[in-house]
């Protein structure tokens, strides 16, 4: 496709559907007047699972590849592990191979070609004596507090931070050039750490970058869509039973349309990936709840979609159902693969190995005050007698004469 098209539509399809583009002018550069592949790098830290947020950014992948561009997907497992030990550093390896399962899976499905694209390990070249002497270099022209706030959308932020946290931008903005890349893409939440990279790289002898951002998705629960909030996403490898229950419970109210998750999912992920298939215009069908209720809703721009929503016309109850169905056809192929894959199936086991079950801790039972042996009750001494608040209804006296007269032993006696 990409030997068909012109400069200038190569370069509108890098831009389409984007949020921002930062230093428009470099790119144009390339892709216009240099007529080369536009080389691109993505960077994903191999912490929680992915999700099905991850194909708004695999769609925009799509598009670089179709326009040719040379695309390096870097899977971030050193970041992972700096951002607050969100990947405990002996899962790291295994978590970074299911990363590289689901992506490739991901980009298969959407039918992208792939002669393009290069996966790239962080580890692979993060720990070299270079990147290391250029990391302490790039330390010593970044303050502290211009560090902490380029990672504050993107790293955890807690209590009591640790200098990873400080050293993960850093390493987001070395990565452009160690990766010899001329544009960096990623969602708009890493403006700040772009905006460092930018002002940062010429201080110590490299060129400046372009950057590419796409807009944020909220998640089901109206906040930021995040691989290690269960209740905000929606797994790929989540079974049809599964994706119909985290939806009926979206967040998604009637007639409002600013920040709902719901309609995000179908602007950004099933429009996109049915334009893509399609070759044309996405498509998005909306099924009545009656068929005496009139034909189905069929959307072919979220503007319009939007306006029915906004009017009432589309309502949570028709389109949770319609979102359902194209969510689990789309995650069909994925599952089928994950399925079909022992391999991929030993890895996830190994990348997220099932929480222990820890055993409770058995409980004394509390017979109450009124068992003999409670507190408050008797309490039985070394030479036989007893003591307590009970003593007299338990007590038999010291000597045998005493014991038969107090349990009337001698009234009970044959004749």
């Amino acid at each position: 496709m990409a030997d068909t098209m012109s400069p200038q539509d190569k370069l509108d399809l890098v831009k389409l559907n984007l949020y921002e583009v930062l230093k428009e002018d470099l790119i144009e550069d390339v892709v216009v007047r240099q007529n080369r592949p536009l080389k691109i790098y993505w960077g994903t830290a191999t912490t929680g699972r992915p999700h099905c947020g991850y194909f708004v950014a695999m769609v925009k992948i799509a598009h670089f590849l179709r326009a040719g561009c040379t695309v390096k997907l870097l899977l971030a497992d050193i970041h992972g592990f700096l951002d607050n030990l969100k990947a405990p550093i002996e899962l790291i390896k295994f978590r970074a191979e299911y990363y590289r399962f689901v992506i490739t899976s991901l980009l298969k499905s959407l039918n992208v070609p792939i002669d393009r694209l290069v996966i790239v390990l962080g580890s692979s070249y993060q720990l070299s004596a270079e990147y290391t002497m250029d990391l302490f270099r790039l330390s010593s022209v970044v303050t502290e507090h211009d560090s902490k706030k380029a990672g504050s959308e993107v790293v955890k932020q807690v209590t009591n931070p640790t200098l990873s946290g400080l050293i993960y931008p850093l390493m987001q903005t070395l990565d452009e050039q160690h990766l010899d890349v001329d544009a960096q893409f990623g969602g708009v939440d890493q403006r700040k750490i772009f905006a460092l990279a930018m002002e940062s790289l010429p201080k110590i002898g490299y060129k400046e970058r372009a950057h590419l951002m796409n807009p944020m998705v909220p998640g089901l629960s109206g906040g930021k869509m995040s691989a290690s909030d269960p209740d905000s996403k929606i797994d790929l490898l989540d079974p049809p039973d599964v994706v119909e229950k985290k939806l009926k419970k979206a967040h998604c109210p009637p007639k409002e349309v600013e920040g709902n998750g719901i309609l995000g999912f179908v602007e950004y992920v099933l429009l996109s990936v049915d334009s893509l298939k399609r070759g044309g215009k996405g498509r998005f069908v909306v099924d009545r709840r009656k068929p005496e209720d009139g034909e189905p809703l069929v959307y072919e721009d979220i503007a319009t979609l939007k306006a029915d929503y906004e009017a009432d016309k589309l309502t949570p109850q028709l389109i949770k159902p319609a979102i359902t169905k194209a969510l689990i056809e789309l995650l069909r192929p994925i599952q089928e693969e994950y399925q079909a894959s022992p391999e991929w199936q030993e890895i996830t086991n190994k990348a997220y190995p099932p929480p222990e079950v820890k055993k409770k801790d058995k409980k004394p039972k509390n017979l109450g005050t009124r068992f003999p042996g409670a507190k408050g009750g008797v309490e039985a001494k070394p030479d036989g007698h007893v003591e307590g608040r009970a003593q007299d209804r338990v007590n038999l006296g010291t000597g045998a004469e005493e014991a038969m007269n107090s349990l009337a032993v001698a009234d009970k006696a044959p004749s």
